[in-house]
């Protein structure tokens, strides 16, 4: 009977311990979730270090949970605390290597210390790990994440092929294809950008967005009828849009006053050629050319300036047309490329900017 006694005792007592264990444990791990959105809740109104303290009081109250240990790498990381950060990174990367969010969370810490190897290497972990809730949304908001990354590192070849195998897989929607062709055009991919907008156009014909991008890709390709029909669309769907209607002004005066432009007369094309050297002159009375420099720095001797130049060639533009003057043409857009090269700074108009993209391509302006 006595022993029968004291063995209820214990287990009573057992039970007592038990229920006093967990209710600590659960008032513990109520206490770690309380320090831990108050850590949230600080690093959402910008408060990193005092996140940094309540997410290392919550751990000390939870050791392993993953989380906690997450949300203080990515404060520490935040701060500039890169040693920190990777320490805990690792470790959680070690324990879940296919797991998304720290492949992500590596990712941008390697992006801030400018580890392009490495940044490229967690980006794409992300995009191909594992991600327990809304996997294919979050893939590709990393791997539209890797591109910015990679384009504000300036790692123009590494973002344009990534951009090449996004654009491969990418959904068919077009608010998706309007975002990569604008990322082709940062990236400075103007094939592709202006393939990517086309599409684009393709599904919706109006989209101004997809006009001026077009339109400034194949301005960048030297594309200038092309450029021309573009931006005269995309102004006349935004009226507002400054930036097509300059170009579009360079397009027109590019394609109106080109002197190698396919079908036009003998007479036409001086005329041209004349109306461009004498526009030259008026740059060069309005900005004078600064005086012809070695390597160095130092001013070169012997050099004919500009000035003098133009005139010698005003007297032989009496001639052009005539035999003996066949090669005239090209020497005159030679000195107007010089001209418009040596008065860049003072460029300000778009007949300015015709007369310098005229000068330097001297072929494929009607495309």
């Amino acid at each position: 009977m006595v022993i029968a006694w004291l063995t209820f005792l214990a287990v009573m007592g057992f039970a007592a311990v038990t229920r006093l264990t967990n209710r600590f444990g659960e008032q513990r791990k109520a206490l770690a979730r309380h320090l831990y959105e108050q850590g949230v809740g600080e690093q959402q109104a910008g408060k990193p270090e005092m996140a940094i303290e309540h997410f290392r009081a919550a751990l000390s109250y939870s050791h392993d949970n993953f989380q906690y240990q997450l949300s203080l790498a990515r404060a520490l990381r935040d701060t500039g605390r890169t040693g920190e950060a990777e320490a805990y990174l690792v470790s959680l990367w070690e324990g879940s290597p296919q797991d998304g969010a720290v492949n992500l969370a590596l990712g941008r810490l390697y992006a801030r210390e400018k580890l392009l190897d490495k940044t490229i290497q967690f980006y794409h972990n992300a995009i191909y790990g594992v991600w327990p809730s809304d996997p294919d949304q979050n893939r590709l908001n990393a791997w539209f994440e890797l591109v910015d990354v990679l384009l504000r590192l300036n790692a123009l070849p590494q973002a344009q092929a990534e951009l090449i195998t996004l654009s491969a897989s990418l959904p068919h929607r077009a608010e998706l294809e309007l975002r990569v062709a604008d990322l082709f055009s940062r990236a400075q991919d103007f094939p592709n950008a202006l393939l990517g907008y086309q599409r684009v156009l393709q599904s919706d014909r109006g989209n101004p967005q997809a006009l001026a991008g077009a339109g400034e890709a194949a301005f960048k390709l030297a594309r200038y009828r092309t450029a021309s029909h573009y931006l005269s669309a995309a102004v006349a769907a935004n009226p507002q849009d400054a930036q097509s209607a300059r170009t579009l002004q360079i397009c027109n005066a590019v394609l109106n006053e080109d002197p190698f432009g396919r079908g036009i007369s003998t007479s036409e094309r001086i005329r041209r050629i004349r109306a461009i050297f004498e526009e030259a002159g008026q740059r060069l009375d309005a900005c004078p050319s600064l005086p012809p420099q070695s390597p160095t720095g130092a001013i070169q001797s012997g050099v004919v300036p500009l000035e003098s130049r133009w005139k010698d060639m005003k007297t032989r533009l009496a001639h052009l047309g005539q035999r003996g003057e066949s090669g005239l043409a090209d020497e005159v857009m030679d000195l107007v490329l010089q001209i418009e090269e040596q008065t860049a700074n003072c460029a300000t108009t778009p007949q300015d900017q015709a007369l310098l993209l005229l000068a330097q391509n001297r072929a494929g302006v009607e495309q």
